[in-house]
């Protein structure tokens, strides 16, 4: 059965096209996606079976919610359940490329298989939209994801959104490889590498970013060619931005623009706010579909209702998901943007890890509201929040709140103010460690910091 058709695939300056007619292409493209994966791809083939679902049941995008939503775990169990059958799809379905997301139960980490038809969707998108993001074809853009065993989704995705805006790209390789082969850099070559070759955008994870403006400062670089920072792969709150803005001037960069994205390696796609506080656009409607889903019932939540954001790809032919549940807790909103009048669904909240509201001594606990007080302060170069039973060896002891800084230069004195500061938020009065940058993050060893561990056996 050939279900490949003519018709348009895509909307040219989607996210400004009435909000009808982006759902009539949605609706299409979904039932066409419905269909290709009830043939080719062996999880939903299976679920829908199971269900008792045929394409004809799920021809539009709110007949979606008829299918169950699966998360993380489904597809860390069986990563390759996740792709279409490549000898079903004819060109489409040539393998262009593969990144990784999280270690599987085996502890590798899990392909997600770029086809072809999705790695042309992916530069056209960025390419139709650049402007929300602001990327220019004069910009000169330096990768700070770090270099891996493995291509990390946002490191190889770097180099087609430059490529299709045709702008020039600087790879900073940082981090650490274990193939034999002395490639990587470290953090101080990616900061020279921005004063040599007059670098105008910052593109990386926020904890990395940051750090290297702090060095930047350390070192007394030229940073006065850059004009924007982009920053994805980890929440950048909005006291980590203006912490941003803040060294940038300092630093007497061109202009202290920060773009703040959202998304994963298995979205295959972004969320970028228009301008701060505006909620994260959906840059890719015609290719992605968002919703949030109450992860108990599978039932669709309305706009402003705090649910598991969920993802559905609408035309893609490598790995593909469908009602998938990325891990993070928000809310959608479908009005029209107030600040720049784009139709695209917004993430209207600042998401939050699920792992972020935690139990501690039988309350929950947001740790976002620390993370984002400890983004605010100029007192902490790096941060880590732990909870860990008091005495390691009791299954039942109390839960320990510990709270590791390394302090900024001539801050030395920080570790009260924060104790303080926590209980206030949290009710708990946690412990101090005073560390140093790197035991907190090392830029070589990790990808991104590790902000929260929950070092808790189960029990």
């Amino acid at each position: 059965m050939n279900i490949e058709t003519s018709l348009p695939n895509f909307l040219p300056n989607a996210l400004r096209q009435p909000q009808a007619v982006v759902q009539a292409l949605q609706d299409r493209l979904l039932a066409r996606m419905v269909e290709l994966c009830y043939l080719h791809h062996p999880f939903y083939s299976k679920l829908m079976r199971r269900e008792g679902l045929e394409p004809r049941h799920i021809r539009n995008c709110a007949e979606l919610e008829r299918l169950p939503p699966c998360s993380k775990t489904e597809f860390l169990a069986d990563p390759d359940s996740f792709r279409l059958n490549p000898e079903a799809l004819g060109n489409a379905g040539t393998l262009w490329k593969v990144v990784y997301t999280t270690g599987t139960t085996t502890g590798r980490p899990a392909p997600v298989y770029v086809a072809a038809h999705d790695h042309f969707a992916y530069m056209f998108g960025f390419q139709d939209r650049q402007d929300i993001i602001g990327l220019r074809d004069t910009d000169r853009l330096i990768n700070l994801f770090p270099l891996t065993n493995f291509p990390l989704g946002a490191f190889a995705r770097a180099a087609d959104e430059v490529a299709a805006v045709g702008a020039a790209i600087v790879f900073g390789h940082t981090g650490r490889a274990e193939m034999g082969f002395p490639l990587n850099r470290p953090l101080d070559e990616a900061v020279a590498a921005v004063a040599r070759h007059r670098v105008t955008v910052l593109w990386g994870v926020a904890g990395f970013v940051r750090r290297v403006l702090i060095r930047a400062r350390d070192l007394g670089a030229d940073f006065s060619s850059v004009r924007m920072v982009m920053t994805t792969g980890e929440a950048a709150s909005p006291a980590m931005r203006a912490d941003f803005r803040m060294r940038m001037a300092e630093l007497g960069c061109a202009d202290t623009v920060v773009v703040n994205r959202y998304g994963s390696t298995e979205q295959g796609g972004t969320m970028i706010e228009c301008t701060d506080g505006s909620g994260f656009h959906s840059v890719q409607p015609d290719q992605l579909f968002h919703e949030v889903v109450d992860p108990a019932t599978g039932k669709r939540l309305a706009d402003g209702e705090s649910g598991h954001l969920a993802v559905t790809h609408l035309n893609r032919r490598g790995t593909v998901f469908l009602r998938y549940m990325v891990g993070d807790v928000a809310s959608l909103d479908h009005a029209i943007c107030p600040h720049c009048g784009r139709t695209s669904v917004r993430m209207s909240s600042t998401p939050v890890r699920s792992g972020d509201i935690i139990k501690i001594r039988g309350a929950l606990v947001n740790l976002a509201n620390l993370k984002s007080t400890f983004d605010r302060s100029r007192d902490i170069d790096e941060y880590q929040i732990v909870v860990r039973p008091q005495d390691e060896a009791d299954v039942f002891s109390m839960d320990e709140l510990v709270i590791r800084l390394a302090p900024a230069q001539g801050s030395a004195a920080v570790g009260e103010r924060v104790a303080e500061e926590v209980q206030r938020l949290t009710n708990l009065r946690p412990r101090i460690e005073i560390v140093g940058r790197d035991e907190i993050y090392d830029p070589i060893t990790a990808s991104k910091p590790r902000r929260i561990v929950d070092a808790r056996p189960p029990r």
